[in-house]
């Protein structure tokens, strides 16, 4: 039975800015979505510099240079989340973060509403371990209250998933909220 959820920090709980910028200037338009998507592609393979590929979308959307470079290189809370964790999970389960975190999240990334959601963290700065160490998974497992094998883990990376199992816990992988919002619940109800 799980009785709490686990999620790691960047790429669950916070997301590049980039994911929001997305969504309120570009996902409107298709074919701005396989413009930008294609001068990523072009970084990617090494055939544009990073500062082109900037201002290039600069360009293309309409707004500045330190926009989007602010949007690709800083960390967002993901506010969707939060806000089914307060609203669907919380009331039901502990909830906990598990993250190789090198500074201080909860204080400096998340308002303070949003970590007043989390009932434990384990931060690897503060620990001295890192994902996916198994005992990483026994320090938030005995600081929310519970065994391993009560604990679904939330994480974006496979081996952090693959950790989480191997130490007895059960594991889920996030892609996105539409995706999470689809197999939570499965996942849930098979363990109740």
């Amino acid at each position: 039975m799980i009785r709490a959820i686990v999620f790691d920090c960047f790429g669950v709980l916070a997301e590049d800015g980039w994911s929001p910028f997305k969504r309120q200037y570009i996902s409107h338009d298709p074919e701005l979505v396989k413009q930008v998507a294609a001068l990523g592609k072009e970084v990617d393979e090494g055939r544009w510099s990073f500062d082109d590929m900037i201002s290039e979308t600069a360009q293309l959307v309409g707004v500045s240079e330190e926009t989007v470079r602010s949007a690709v290189e800083h960390k967002v809370p993901n506010e969707a989340l939060f806000q089914y964790i307060g609203e669907v999970l919380k009331p039901v389960y502990k909830i906990g973060m598990l993250s190789n975190a090198s500074y201080n999240v909860l204080d400096l990334l998340f308002a303070p509403e949003q970590a007043a959601l989390l009932d434990a963290s384990a931060l690897s700065y503060e620990v001295g371990l890192t994902k996916p160490d198994k005992a990483m998974f026994e320090v938030i497992a005995q600081r929310l209250g519970v065994g391993l094998h009560e604990i679904l883990m939330i994480d974006d990376q496979p081996r952090h998933c693959e950790g989480a199992v191997a130490t007895g816990m059960q594991a889920l992988r996030y892609r996105d909220m539409e995706q999470l919002k689809r197999e939570l619940p499965e996942v849930l109800e098979v363990n109740a």
